[in-house]
Parts: C-alpha cells; sequence; structure tokens
C-alpha cells in the first residue's frame, strides 16, 4: 500500500467523523442551548453569550494546543490532529451556512430533553469515536485525552468526560442548571460511544485453558478456528503435575465455537476468559 493511499484511508474516515460531530452540535446541542466541553464548550458559551459562531472561535483557541500535540503525540499524530481540527470548523462553518439558508432545519424542542439528550450523546460520540480510531483528534481535551492515554493508558472517554465535567460545571453561570444536567448524560452518552467504536470493533476475548489433553486441544483450535495457540508449561500447586495452559485470543464471535472445541476434548477442562480491547496481528487488526 502506496503512503498515499495509506494516509487517504486515514484521512477520509477522520473527515466522516468531524462532519458527524459537526452535525450533533448544530442538530441537536446548539438550537437546545446544551453544552460541550473542552474547546467546543467554551465556543458554545461564547456563541450563546456573544453570538460568535463556534467555527471561527474553535479554530482560534486550538491553535496553541497544535504546539503541545506535537511535541507528546509526534509529527503523523498532529498532521492529523490539525486535519481533524480544521475540519471541524469547516463542516460547522457548512452547517452554519445551510442553517441560514433553510436548508437544514435543527431539532429543537420545549419539552422531551432526553430524546434530544440521547441522539446528541450518540451522535457527538460516534463522531468523535470515528476520529480518535483513526488517529485524529478535534483538538482541545481531545489532545489531553489522547496524550494521557498514551502515556498512561487510561481510557480517552473517561478522560474527556473528566475535562468535559470541568468545563459543563463552570458554564451553570450562564445556562439553566436543568439543561446542564441534560448535558452531562449527552457527555456521558457520547464518552461510552467513544470508547465502543475505539475498542468494540478489535475486542476480542483471551482464552486460558487448563486441560490435561493441551495438544489436541491446541491442535483443533488451529484446524477448526484457524487460530494459533500457545503452550505454557506450568505445575499444579495441589497435584504437583506437570501440564501445558493453552493460551488463545479469538473474536468475540468465536467464543462458543471455541469452548465447544474444548469442551468435546475435555469436558473437564477449566477455561478463564478475560476481555482484550486492542488486538494487533495475524488474523486480527494490522499494525
Amino acid at each position: 500500500m502506496s503512503n498515499y493511499t495509506r494516509a487517504l484511508r486515514t484521512t477520509f474516515p477522520i473527515l466522516l467523523g468531524t462532519a458527524i460531530y459537526a452535525f450533533g452540535l448544530h442538530y441537536f446541542i446548539i438550537p437546545n442551548e446544551l453544552m460541550e466541553g473542552g474547546i467546543t464548550g467554551i465556543s458554545l458559551l461564547l456563541h450563546y453569550i456573544f453570538g460568535l459562531p463556534p467555527s471561527v472561535t474553535s479554530l482560534i483557541m486550538n491553535f496553541p494546543l497544535f504546539y503541545l500535540g506535537w511535541r507528546v503525540l509526534g509529527k503523523s499524530s498532529m498532521l492529523y490532529t490539525i486535519i481533524g481540527t480544521v475540519s471541524v470548523s469547516f463542516f460547522l462553518w457548512v452547517m452554519e451556512l445551510l442553517i441560514q439558508k433553510g436548508l437544514i432545519v435543527p431539532f429543537r424542542t420545549e419539552h422531551d430533553y432526553f430524546l434530544v439528550t440521547a441522539y446528541a450523546g450518540f451522535t457527538v460520540g460516534t463522531g468523535l469515536g470515528i476520529v480518535f480510531r483513526y488517529g485524529g483528534t478535534t483538538g482541545g481535551a481531545d489532545i489531553l485525552a489522547r496524550i494521557a492515554q498514551k502515556l498512561k493508558g487510561w481510557s480517552m472517554g473517561q478522560i474527556i468526560l473528566c475535562i468535559d465535567g470541568v468545563v459543563i460545571g463552570s458554564s451553570i453561570l450562564f445556562i439553566p442548571k436543568e439543561k446542564i444536567l441534560y448535558t452531562f448524560v449527552a457527555v456521558f452518552i457520547a464518552s461510552k460511544m467513544i470508547d465502543i467504536i475505539i475498542e468494540g470493533a478489535y475486542a476480542a476475548r483471551a482464552f486460558t485453558i487448563i486441560t490435561d489433553h493441551s495438544e489436541t486441544v491446541a491442535a483443533a483450535i488451529t484446524k477448526e478456528l484457524d487460530r494459533g495457540a500457545t503452550l505454557f508449561p506450568a505445575v499444579g500447586a495441589y497435584s504437583k503435575q506437570n501440564k501445558n495452559v493453552i493460551y488463545c485470543v479469538v473474536a468475540r464471535s468465536e467464543m462458543k465455537r471455541l469452548k465447544d472445541i474444548v469442551y468435546v476434548v475435555d469436558p473437564l477442562a477449566f477455561i478463564i476468559i478475560t476481555e482484550v480491547h486492542d488486538v494487533v496481528g495475524e488474523g486480527f487488526k494490522p499494525k
């Protein structure tokens, strides 16, 4: 795959994600005077108070964070950060233009704020999740969340949730408190969507299998599932017997088949199943 093709396959999903994100902001959040976190939240406050367009203010406030992203995340990540940040502002501007021309009518309600909250969180979280999954950011808190994930391995959704809580909480001086509470629900839904999209596509299960027929079970896994298996030497603490422990990672859809394979060979096998959020290698996500 050429560098151009690889860059295109990364850039297009980022553009798609930012378009979905901008749509969620203008279609659900802004018309109902809900809030967001990070730089976007500050832009929305400036819009509600002074009428300034979020497409302009968000881009201006993100410029100082570009340097931090370049230093910690590296040049390639910084490139996609710039693409993500600029494209968010661009699609926000497109949405503003379409709304002004009456081509899009935002969803505004006076009664069912929970419906707006649910769809706002789903839409915004889906857009951000796509952007993050392909290595981009939309600036602001997203840069800080990616730094925390890289250095500490923390969940990006949870980090963004904490940062957003601080920004949204401080907006209570300008926004009615009931809308602040609805906003927290939307942010929570968005954070879950982010984690689902980032981790869910490659989520897998790791099987640790203890059996007296380890070689037979491993061979059956390789033949019937076309998955690799690793044998680790072990000693039973009670029996003091030497045996091999099987370690195998499979997709969630293959869990039942793997258990059936094991129990056909050894109905007394002991199986431990653990969740795996990201798998890189043959049969899973390419490096």
